[in-house]
């Protein structure tokens, strides 16, 4: 009778407790991260904006939990979002025009939180933000190739962006000149692109040495040719993970 006893006092307190947990939100898995929160800032010209970065990355980020993203073509919400994210991912190259909005992107750069900064965001979009490309960029591309093949090679295969990346790759994209500025911030770069008939070596994938967070540079993206292959994605997901510091 006592060991009856016993075990349904057990019993309850086990369920008590699990109830508990559950309420402070201590209902996720032993060893499972929690999501990554993202911000994917699109819209301007020259891409289909919402199908492969509202619809396609946002997909490729938020697969098996990965990330919570959310995505907006409106600059103006930038600012009132930044204070809850890990990542903030600019994809867009129409002006971020407000002067308190352009702040504080360096200020969340300087406090450390990540920035990954795709095709679009690599252009010299803005004569009059030229501390984006110089800082935050290290330079930028102002050409590219015909959109059409090239091959991607990786030179750094250690770096964790790079992890589960194939060597080399081919894809159809514009091939953009990303060229450094000498009195911008340093840049590693992790991969090259080339085009077969072509002698020129571009950056494609890198890091912007900022000193005082982790920035991506990715220059592929221009369409479902890119944001649609398996090594595409990986470089993604590679490059959110590491700007949140994870």
């Amino acid at each position: 009778m006592i060991n009856s006893v016993l075990k349904v006092c057990l019993l309850v307190l086990m369920f008590t407790g699990f109830c508990i947990a559950k309420t402070q939100g201590a209902s996720v898995l032993p060893g499972k991260k929690k999501a990554i929160k993202v911000l994917l800032v699109g819209g301007g010209e020259s891409h289909d904006f919402d199908k492969w970065y509202k619809q396609e990355d946002v997909a490729t980020l938020q697969k098996d939990g990965f990330a919570a993203v959310e995505y907006t073509s409106d600059p103006t919400t930038i600012l009132s979002r930044l204070a809850e994210i890990d990542v903030l991912y600019l994809a867009n190259n129409q002006p971020i025009k407000d002067e308190a909005t352009r702040k504080a992107i360096f200020a969340f750069a300087d406090a450390g939180k990540g920035l990954v900064l795709a095709h679009p965001a690599l252009w010299y979009n803005w004569k009059d933000w030229a501390e984006y490309n110089q800082k935050l960029v290290g330079g930028g591309s102002r050409g590219h190739n015909k959109y059409g093949p090239f091959d991607v090679t990786v030179v750094n295969k250690k770096h964790p962006v790079m992890k589960g990346v194939p060597a080399t790759f081919n894809l159809k994209d514009e091939l953009y000149y990303l060229k450094t500025d000498p009195a911008g911030t340093p840049i590693e770069v992790l991969a090259t692109a080339k085009a077969k008939e072509a002698a020129d070596v571009f950056p494609s994938i890198i890091i912007i040495k900022y000193p005082k967070t982790r920035i991506v540079g990715i220059a592929l993206g221009h369409d479902g040719e890119s944001h649609t292959i398996e090594p595409y994605k990986t470089i993604l997901r590679n490059a959110v993970k590491w700007a949140a510091g994870r």
